[in-house]
């Protein structure tokens, strides 16, 4: 089933998690562990991030270095083809442009069609480790809002290959990315806004965003996209601080802010034990007063700490 779907056929407030598939060479227990708790909050889909390959350089014996390209996490498809079998639950794969050929990605989309997998998370994605910006590949797309011009190409029926007449129409609901403090490369909101816009006129059909700790910035960010036409569903995005050292590691990387008020609770704190109570109550209070104010989903970014994330849920509902 469609993410819309699921959204049209109900007025309450719907759950999702965000999983990372297990590095190489870990078995698919590992996740399963993480997501068997949440299953007793009945969720109605679980995203599954992509991540590209990475070059890193191998001595010889010779003592000279060759470049490699390795892929710490592969399996994102399989993975959710799995999920869907064993929790009869919807999975949404991402899809990113870095690191994918535009034919690779047509392929991708293929085998997810094959396997009944209807939504898919349209991104950029990030730079490769060893570069300062976003370099595409060669045969790929510089912008999440290509990627999505593919995808819609693909819901219509055409494929790359020219001579591929009456092809399939594939029928995915797509989701993008967006940000309610701006992406990082963004020279402003209204701008970062417009860009999102674009994507939404090509045919995207809800939106997910950022990680944020102040609700506000999230209510601000829908009213502003409703000014602008965006009408598609805007979906939270969630995530607990447990420890101090995310009080300078998530603004950085993530580019959000740390609320006075939460920075100054865990300052106080003397252990990472202190640091997940704090990070609770804040995620609890945050998901309470989303729920009041009808948000459409809670999406909870599971990366670290899924236990915090069960314990909220376990006082919510």
């Amino acid at each position: 089933m469609k993410l819309t779907q699921h959204l049209a056929g109900t007025d309450k407030t719907i759950l999702s998690f965000e999983v990372l598939p297990p590095t190489k060479g870990r078995s698919i227990e590992s996740l399963y562990a993480t997501l068997d708790p949440f299953m007793e909050f009945k969720p109605s889909y679980v995203n599954v991030t992509y991540h590209r390959a990475e070059q890193i350089y191998k001595k010889r014996h010779d003592g000279t270095f060759e470049r490699v390209e390795i892929r710490k996490r592969p399996g994102t498809v399989g993975i959710c083809a799995a999920i869907m079998n064993k929790y009869q639950v919807e999975a949404i794969p991402h899809l990113i442009c870095g690191g994918f050929s535009k034919e690779e990605t047509e392929n991708a989309l293929i085998d997810l069609h094959y396997l009944g997998i209807r939504n898919v998370l349209a991104l950029r994605g990030d730079a490769a480790a060893n570069e300062k910006f976003f370099v595409p590949h060669p045969h790929g797309h510089n912008y999440s809002e290509e990627l999505v011009k593919q995808i819609i190409t693909l819901n219509n029926g055409q494929y790359m290959e020219e001579d591929i007449l009456d092809g399939v129409k594939t029928d995915f609901c797509i989701g993008v990315a967006g940000y309610p403090e701006k992406h990082f490369e963004a020279p402003n909101l209204q701008t970062d806004i417009a860009n999102l816009k674009r994507k939404i006129d090509i045919g995207a059909d809800y939106i997910t965003t950022q990680m944020f700790f102040n609700n506000k910035h999230y209510y601000d960010y829908v009213a502003r996209c409703k000014e602008t036409g965006i009408n598609q569903p805007i979906i939270p995005g969630l995530k607990p601080l447990s420890g101090k050292k995310q009080l300078t590691v998530i603004p950085r990387v993530f580019n959000v802010e740390i609320p006075v008020e939460l920075y100054t609770e865990i300052m106080k704190c003397k252990t990472d034990a202190d640091v997940e109570l704090v990070g609770t109550e804040w995620l609890l209070e945050q998901c309470r007063d989303l729920l009041r104010n009808g948000a459409p989903v809670l999406h909870f970014y599971t990366l670290s700490k899924p236990h915090i994330i069960y314990n909220v849920l376990k006082k919510l509902f």
